[in-house]
């Protein structure tokens, strides 16, 4: 495209044309978007839910289906739920996600980032109670001077904006010491509030986009996997150079930085404490809201767990791509071996001319006869004085009381009580409360259950120092990956 092209708006004729094929469009410009996106919002994004099994939705689609024809005549929508579900998930449709999850046998559905942004679109045509224009522009402010105070490298230039900001905040405390204090009104705390539940809505709709962009790389690598011919070697740099191109990307380390920042102990329980200070609020209190932006640190987990399970995926498709390759390479081989003693027995009669076309390093092979074999011969029991002499008492017995025995439910029963007390919770401060008494062993063990529990994770980017004393009371401590228990 030449450069006269580029500086042409995005919302040209040949765009929009384009744009009418798009999956949000199909949608609202469908003759039943008004029961297909009702019923969305209602089982998905009111409750905030991230899917559905086939048959509790089918279940609330009927009985949806049931209240609008009581109201508007059975011959609205005459069709099953299972049939309208189908028609949904079809993938010129593409307003439904329909997949096998990874532990059961029934299906489920997600909504499709089109479909969100379709409902997201309508649900902003709403009237609004008022427009947060100074939360707004003050928020632009404050982005701004982020960006312009982080790309600043002249020290001095720098230091100057430290001592301004410095300035306001001395002048701020002397306010305060003379008892002058400007709160935010009524009207300012409902803006700010707002534009906090708006922008909260808006990262969750931004994770359905997020795992289908992993989704479609997984979807590309099952394909690559299927029609390539190329060497393994070749096949696994392009997969990987694939995925670190989604990870360097700017939407991957945005989401590695916000999962980093989301598993925080320290963080979540800022945003605990937040959220029941804000909630603690009179002029909250007057909002009508619902049960959204009080679980928003739940939320968000949920939804970033189903992206790193999206991501785990793509790994496990490569491990069996790995094993399938390998296998194949061994059949090979075994085909090749036949193929050698076939072509032994076809010219076995036909020697060739050349005596020395092979060599066996032992000319002298061991040979086992069957016939040479011992024959079997009864253990013979041993006889027994019937007046045993006593043995010596004197011999060391402390290796016998050495041993020593992890109780893996007695760990579990650490970690749970652990989480009673903060959720989520790390291995140190697991340890912190129910203090190490095995040594490593006990520790091997922490990570072995975190392995098997889905909802733990190991973050090998991060380290954490596990202290304890051993039976002679000398300090040891260990340095491992931070592992993180959720509830």
């Amino acid at each position: 495209m030449n450069t006269s092209a580029n500086t042409k708006s995005d919302m040209d004729y040949e765009y929009i044309v384009k744009l009418r094929k798009h999956p949000t469009w199909r949608l609202l410009n469908a003759d039943s978007a008004p029961l297909i996106i009702a019923f969305f919002y209602k089982c998905f994004i009111k409750p905030n839910v991230r899917a559905l099994a086939q048959g509790e939705l089918e279940n609330k689609l009927e009985d949806y289906l049931f209240h609008l024809r009581n109201i508007y005549g059975a011959r609205l929508f005459p069709r099953s739920s299972r049939e309208y579900l189908d028609e949904w998930a079809k993938g010129e449709q593409g307003y439904l996600r329909k997949y096998y999850p990874p532990h059961g046998d029934e299906p489920e559905y997600d909504l499709t980032p089109a479909s969100e942004k379709a409902i997201e679109w309508l649900n902003s045509l709403k009237q609004k109670q008022f427009i947060g224009a100074e939360s707004r522009l003050l928020m632009v402010f404050r982005f701004l001077r982020d960006i312009v105070r982080s790309v600043e490298t002249d020290p001095q230039q720098r230091i100057a904006q430290l001592n301004k900001e410095k300035a306001a905040i001395d002048k701020e405390i002397e306010r305060l010491n003379n008892g002058i204090i400007d709160p935010y009104d009524a009207t300012q705390i409902k803006e700010r509030y707002f534009q906090v539940q708006e922008n909260a809505r808006g990262l969750l709709s931004d994770f359905r986009q997020i795992e289908e962009n992993f989704r479609e790389l997984d979807r590309h690598v099952r394909e690559l996997i299927t029609m390539s011919e190329q060497s393994k070697g070749k096949m696994l740099e392009e997969i990987f150079g694939e995925q670190d191109a989604i990870n360097d990307s700017d939407q991957g380390k945005s989401f590695r930085a916000f999962w980093a920042f989301l598993m925080s102990p320290d963080h979540q329980q800022e945003l605990q404490q937040l959220l029941d200070r804000v909630f603690g609020l009179p002029e909250i209190a007057d909002i009508e809201t619902d049960d959204f932006l009080p679980g928003i640190k739940y939320h968000l987990m949920d939804a970033g767990e189903k992206v790193k399970r999206t991501n785990a995926g793509l790994v496990e498709q490569l491990r069996k791509f790995l094993d399938d390759r390998a296998w194949l390479e061994n059949k090979r081989i075994i085909m090749l071996i036949r193929d050698i003693k076939k072509r032994a027995i076809e010219i076995k009669n036909t020697l060739p001319d050349n005596r020395h076309f092979t060599y066996i390093d032992d000319l002298r092979p061991g040979i086992e006869l069957p016939m040479a074999r011992s024959l079997f011969a009864p253990p013979s029991r041993p006889v027994i004085d019937a007046d045993p002499e006593a043995g010596s008492p004197d011999f060391d017995d402390s290796v016998l009381f050495e041993q020593h025995y992890v109780d893996e439910m007695q760990l579990k029963a650490n970690i749970r009580r652990a989480l009673d007390k903060q959720n989520p919770v790390s291995l140190a401060e697991v340890c912190r409360l129910s203090p190490v008494e095995k040594g490593l062993n006990e520790l091997i063990i922490y990570l072995h259950l975190a392995n098997l529990d889905d909802r733990a994770v190991v973050d090998g980017r991060e380290t954490e120092i596990i202290p304890w004393h051993n039976s002679e009371g000398a300090a040891k401590q260990a340095t491992l990956p931070k592992v993180i228990f959720n509830r």
